[in-house]
């Protein structure tokens, strides 16, 4: 599975979203340091609201529908997860820029 396939299965607009934090934080590295962790946070918890979401249409969807099979579910139960892990790993990301940006003793 190739990036685009699971920027896409995330939802466009949530990790296009993501994806503008990510260069916001990396643009905050470099002239705003004090940012870093903020938009690190911000894109954490963008990135669990967007997943909550996707579960939410999900059980929507089967609410509406009898007889679903159980690949289907855990199909949606991974796409839901998508914009989670992205949203993690821009936070990791921000906390390495904050140990990397700590004055050296």
């Amino acid at each position: 599975m190739n990036v685009f396939e699971l920027f896409m299965e995330g939802g466009p607009l949530g990790m296009a979203l993501l994806t503008i934090l990510l260069v916001l934080m990396l643009f905050a590295a470099w002239k705003a340091p004090a940012w870093v962790k903020e938009i690190g946070l911000a894109a954490l918890a963008w990135g669990f609201f967007w997943g909550f979401a996707g579960v939410y249409q999900m059980l929507d969807a089967l609410q509406t529908l009898t007889d679903v099979p159980t690949s289907v579910i855990y199909g949606g139960a991974k796409v839901t997860l998508v914009p989670v892990m992205y949203g993690i790993l821009i936070y990791l990301v921000s906390l390495v820029v904050i140990l990397v940006q700590k004055p050296r003793i």
